[in-house]
């Protein structure tokens, strides 16, 4: 066999698997759209573009909101 020429194709298993993972639906976190939930009481608020959740506290009881 010639120098650097190998016994295969060159193309290996699973060449092109897993291509499309997390594909465009829905809101993904740190999207626009959705809602800020507190864990305390479930006060839901209007997620603001580039303000995360867990900086935002709850209108009710004073928690720290999450990403719904």
């Amino acid at each position: 066999m010639p120098r650097g020429q190998g016994q295969g194709s060159g193309m290996g298993a699973g060449m092109g698997r897993g291509a499309g993972r997390g594909g465009m639906g829905g809101n993904k976190r740190g999207g626009p759209g959705g809602a800020c939930i507190c864990p305390k009481c479930g006060e839901k608020v209007v997620h603001q573009q580039g303000v995360p959740c867990y900086s935002v506290k709850c209108p009710k009881c004073g928690a720290a909101m999450m990403r719904e």
